[in-house]
């Protein structure tokens, strides 16, 4: 039997795993040499390849030196958490990947707080070691720093260290050594990741720690072979992460991971990741066993969950109109499917059955789901994020989350942000200089003071400023938060907007809508300039008459509108307001679209 290691790497956004993968898989053989093969093979997804993040965690196989390398590519955002958590239980070691420049982030002690907490020894990588700006020696010291307040121990502390640039395909032990290939990298991962420690003589059992279903197999389990061997056609059971039984199935079919490929084989030893077929019911943290086995294979709790949303159905004039999945039930199904597979959405239907609770880890997490729905020919009215609340037991007192957020900004902007992140009721805990000009601050906030933050952050930096953010804890309330938004501008009519209403409207303030857009009455289709509401007619066009007018028409000019991303518009609508999602458009709208039913409803809030 050719040798294992199970390894996974785990880095924060943009720091270059995907890419290190790229590397592996051209330089072990995967590839051919004059194969044609996209960028970031590992990046399937669209949405991926669009934005440049991993979402879904992947695995994928490659042999060095006689030697299989199971390796599992991992988000590394911490909205996909759930992924990493997941995941990390099938590895033997971790490839640490931090950015030469940038240095430990939020979502870099995010997943190495996972790793640690399992015992996991990481290999540390410093990438992008060819940057101009790059400042090796003090990442690795703020690595060290980092592993230290963890709590790693003294093996975890005995780290070995990789120099590489994945995009350009090399890796030294030292900076000043000769940058060929990445054999120094393969070198490492074999001597330093244990291979499994698994027994195989025992009965099967494995761990569920990702499920998909696919159109000819069905449901598909991925995980590691905890003991024994998987064979075809093997009759097995599936057990609750409560020991309670669930299915009797058989294994029908059986899945290895070869390069980018699944291919199919005839039995699967113990250590190996592999995925079944055959089984209806069984789902994550569940444990796949032979019949005589009695317990199931222990799994992480995951973290909650701390931010809400409230999908319902679309009912706007327009509704029907561009999507073909418009019912509730088709709604409802979509998101117990996606609740199943993804263990870090939770859904809770309301009493009239035309709304469901869908809750998060955050804001960009939520925004993927809403974005697979409609790109699926799905049609929803999605409500403002909202963040979950707990109660203290012992002392009753109302809990939020808080998190922490890390901001990188030129020494220029930080007065400006940390007069906003005050105004948002956060607490500055480190404000110090990172090398070329810039500040790192970092805070702990209220999750719902950064709901709609981004974009005037991306605005206050002039789109020079990283900011990042972690769950921290739930801490005491904090009370009120100002709102800083102008009112909106509001259609009071249903058609087709008229270049010239807009015209005319322009100096009421900025526009979301086209001439020739189709609008309905209580849409939203601008921002005001002042602090109320205001309710416009964007479809009067010119009176024409019979009288010769003076001068002649001038060609009218607008002012380009403001389209909103799916992101910017979940957090700029405010608690009566909605967005419309369809498979083409994305519109606001006010929840209640009659004026009077609004008007009376405003009047109820004073009294």
């Amino acid at each position: 039997m050719i040798p294992l290691r199970n390894l996974a790497i785990i880095a924060h956004v943009d720091h270059g795993k995907t890419t290190l993968v790229d590397s592996l898989f051209r330089q072990s053989g995967v590839f051919r040499e004059n194969q044609a093969v996209a960028e970031r093979a590992m990046d399937s997804n669209d949405l991926e390849r669009e934005r440049g993040i991993t979402i879904l965690a992947k695995c994928t196989s490659i042999v060095w030196n006689d030697v299989r390398l199971n390796i599992v590519d991992t988000p590394g955002h911490a909205d996909f958490g759930g992924e990493v958590e997941r995941i990390l239980s099938m590895v033997d070691g971790v490839v640490l990947l931090v950015d030469a420049a940038e240095g430990p982030m939020p979502q870099t002690k995010f997943v190495v707080m996972k790793a640690l907490k399992l015992g996991l020894r990481p290999i540390v990588v410093v990438n992008k070691a060819d940057r101009p700006d790059a400042r090796a020696d003090e990442v690795l010291n703020e690595i060290f720093d980092l592993f230290v307040m963890l709590d790693a121990n003294e093996k975890q502390l005995d780290f070995p260290v990789i120099y590489a640039s994945g995009r350009d395909g090399w890796a030294a032990r030292h900076l000043t050594d000769p940058r060929g290939d990445l054999t120094p990298l393969f070198e490492t991962i074999i001597d330093f990741i244990p291979a499994p420690n698994v027994d195989r003589e025992a009965p099967f059992s494995m761990l569920v720690t990702t499920l998909e279903t696919d159109p000819y197999l069905g449901r598909i389990l991925t995980g590691r072979v905890q003991t024994g061997v998987a064979r075809l056609n093997m009759p097995v059971k599936a057990l609750r992460n409560s020991g309670e039984p669930l299915e009797n199935a058989r294994l029908t079919k059986i899945l290895a991971f070869r390069g980018l490929k699944r291919e199919p084989v005839e039995e699967a030893f113990a250590g190996d990741i592999i995925a079944v077929a055959g089984l209806e019911q069984a789902t994550v943290a569940d444990t796949i066993c032979v019949p005589e086995v009695m317990d199931p294979i222990p799994a992480l709790p995951i973290d909650p969950p701390t931010l809400m949303m409230t999908f319902s159905i679309n009912d706007s004039p327009l509704a029907g109109r561009e999507g073909k999945k418009v019912t509730s039930r088709m709604i409802r199904e979509r998101l117990l499917d996606e609740a199943e597979c993804n263990v870090a959405i939770q859904v809770k239907e309301s009493e009239d059955k035309d709304s469901f609770e869908v809750a998060g880890r955050g804001e960009l997490q939520l925004g993927i789901l809403i974005e697979n729905m409609r790109r699926e020919g799905f049609e929803l009215s999605i409500s403002r994020p909202r963040v979950v609340y707990k109660t203290d037991e012992t002392t009753g007192q109302r809990l939020e989350p808080i998190e922490e957020v890390q901001i990188d900004v030129d020494e220029e902007f930080s007065g400006v942000v940390v007069e906003k992140m005050g105004f948002r009721k956060a607490e500055m805990k480190d404000m110090r200089p990172s090398g070329g000009g810039k500040t790192r601050i970092t805070f702990h906030a209220p999750s719902r003071g950064l709901i709609g933050y981004q974009s005037e952050f991306m605005t206050d930096t002039r789109g020079t400023g990283v900011l990042s953010r972690l769950f921290h804890s739930y801490a005491p309330y904090k009370g009120a938060i100002v709102q800083h938004r102008n009112g909106v501008l509001i259609s009071v009519g249903s058609g087709k907007a008229v270049a010239y209403a807009i015209f005319n409207l322009e100096d009421r303030g900025i526009f979301f809508i086209n001439p020739g857009d189709e609008v309905y009455e209580g849409m939203v289709i601008g921002e005001n300039n002042r602090q109320q509401d205001l309710e416009v007619n964007p479809l009067k066009a010119k009176q024409l008459s019979n009288v010769r007018a003076a001068g002649k028409d001038e060609a009218i000019r607008l002012t380009p509108p403001k389209v909103l991303t799916l992101e910017q518009a979940l957090s700029y609508i405010e608690d009566d307001e909605l967005v419309e999602v369809t498979p083409k458009s994305i519109r606001l709208r006010k929840r209640f679209l009659d004026p009077n039913e609004r008007k009376r409803l405003g009047r109820n809030k004073e009294d």
